[in-house]
C-alpha cells in the first residue's frame, strides 16, 4: 500500500496554458493565479485559459480582479461559447 500524500506538500501543476480552478479553495487563488501565469510566461506560453466555472460569478470576479492588477497581463476576456463561455477567461500575457 502506498503512503498517503502529505496535504501540506505543494501540488505540482502542469504548466500547459490551462488552469482549472475547480480543485482549489477560493482563498488559494490569490497566489495561485499570478504564480501560474508567471510560470506560463517563463515557458513562453502567452495565452492562458483560466477555468473558474459559471456558478454565481464570485470566483470569476475574483480572478478578474487579480488579473486587472497584474502588469504582465495584456488583456483578459470571457471565452467564446466554444471554449467555455462564462466559465472560462482567456488571458493574454506580455512576453518576458
Amino acid at each position: 500500500m502506498e503512503p498517503a500524500s502529505d496535504p501540506c506538500e505543494p501540488l505540482a501543476l502542469p504548466i500547459d496554458g490551462v488552469l482549472d480552478l475547480h480543485t482549489f479553495k477560493p482563498a488559494e487563488i490569490k497566489e495561485l493565479v499570478p504564480d501560474y501565469l508567471a510560470a506560463c510566461r517563463a515557458k513562453g506560453i502567452l495565452e492562458v485559459r483560466v477555468i473558474h466555472g459559471k456558478g454565481i460569478g464570485n470566483l470569476r470576479r475574483s480572478v478578474h480582479a487579480i488579473l486587472a492588477r497584474l502588469p504582465e497581463v495584456v488583456s483578459f476576456a470571457q471565452a467564446g461559447e466554444t471554449y467555455g463561455g462564462l466559465g472560462v477567461t482567456i488571458v493574454r500575457l506580455k512576453p518576458e
